[in-house]
């Protein structure tokens, strides 16, 4: 199975397999099962609309007349998983430990690992461009590995209830143990206003539940093309006026023709109807990178203002 057909498969399994969304058995859960779940009628509302364009071209295209920043491997140890995991981290032009920069945690979705964004979306190039141009300030992303197993490969079945469960283990590896290794080694701010995070699909739905779930230490959320480990919205948003105070920014963006858009609806519609500000971006795109590197593209414009 490719890692593209893992993507728009990964719906179904995660409403069987995590905890809060166990509907059916998880031993029944199929591909063509998965598929079925993408091809659900999408209904939409007025408001279920572009905020913005998609992202110019050229937008992840390398400029040799620019400044470029870094991409390094990243390695630190977890109990959680009771290994020493893997991240790739990307460092401004001019990184210097005499300033300290804001860090946005870049989650992927259930058939990837820490190299899936680099592969969709070159982020590095994305923000070289966009640092050099003035549009984003200079920032660390962090892009690790978000299934929390002692073997954490992207290989083999994604819809084992072992591997789905992996993803919701990843909680407590990035609060207590990547956050704090990504701290003491690069010079970063620490305080929840110079933390961002940004996920697709499965990471998406993480995104909603670590961070919704953390505001003491999220302040900018980004949800791109949701997957059902979204949690509902009650449970995300418990207290509306509380999130009102704390969200610097929560961006979430779904496809028109994406299967999945329902996940992302539901929030949406909760947030409005509570008078939580958000940002609701809805493309013309499917389950796919273009809709999430062109999100990315906009929510990177957007945080540590």
């Amino acid at each position: 199975m490719n890692t593209m057909l893992r993507h728009l498969l990964c719906g179904y399994v995660l409403t069987t397999a995590v905890p809060g969304f166990a509907q059916e058995n998880p031993a029944e859960v199929s591909p063509d099962r998965a598929r079925a779940n993408f091809a659900r009628p999408i209904v939409l509302e007025d408001d279920d609309v572009r905020a913005f364009s998609d992202a110019p071209a050229g937008f992840t295209t390398a400029r040799p007349d620019i400044p470029h920043g870094v991409l390094e491997s990243f390695s630190y140890e977890s109990e959680v998983t009771g290994t020493v995991r893997h991240a790739n981290v990307y460092l401004p032009p001019d990184y210097t430990a005499d300033r300290k920069y804001p860090v946005l945690y870049l989650l992927h979705g259930i058939g990837g690992d820490e190299t899936e964004w680099i592969r969709f979306a070159s982020p590095s190039v994305m923000l070289d461009n966009l640092i050099a141009d003035e549009k984003a300030p200079p920032m660390i992303i962090v892009m690790p590995n978000g299934r929390a197993l002692a073997d954490d490969r992207a290989e083999g079945n994604p819809f084992t209830p072992e591997k789905v469960e992996g993803f919701a283990r990843f909680e407590r590896d990035l609060l207590d143990y990547l956050i704090p290794a990504i701290e003491a080694k690069y010079s970063t701010a620490t305080d929840r206003e110079h933390r961002a995070l940004a996920g697709l699909s499965m990471g998406g739905g993480q995104t909603f539940n670590f961070g919704l779930g953390h505001l003491d230490t999220f302040a900018w959320i980004g949800a791109f093309s949701s997957a059902p480990n979204t949690k509902p919205p009650a449970v995300l948003v418990p207290d509306p006026a509380a999130a009102r105070q704390q969200l610097k920014l929560l961006y979430i963006s779904c496809g028109n023709q994406d299967g999945l858009i329902n996940f992302s609806q539901d929030v949406h519609r909760y947030l409005r109807d509570h008078d939580v500000p958000h940002i609701w971006n809805v493309d013309d795109h499917g389950h796919d990178p273009v809709t999430w590197s062109s999100n990315l593209y906009h929510f990177a414009q957007r945080i540590f203002r």
